[in-house]
């Protein structure tokens, strides 16, 4: 699996998931929406560490650099 996700789109992923977590702790969100977020929130934490992206790859998306 090669990585197809910069530094700063992992960065991104990772803060929006701790956004949906504390979100949730302080019960701002809650219901069907808080276990959808809940569930976004940890593909994005996956994602985000492995730095690679699924939909990117079908999309032909690379938001990291090229080594030459």
């Amino acid at each position: 699996m090669k990585k197809n996700m910069g530094h700063t789109d992992q960065v991104i992923r990772i803060l929006i998931a701790l956004g949906v977590l504390i979100l949730y702790s302080q019960e701002m969100i809650e219901g069907t929406l808080a276990y959808i977020l809940l569930a976004l929130a940890a593909i994005f934490v996956i994602t985000g560490f492995v730095r690679f992206c699924p939909l990117y790859r079908l999309f032909g998306i690379r938001t990291c650099r090229l080594n030459s």
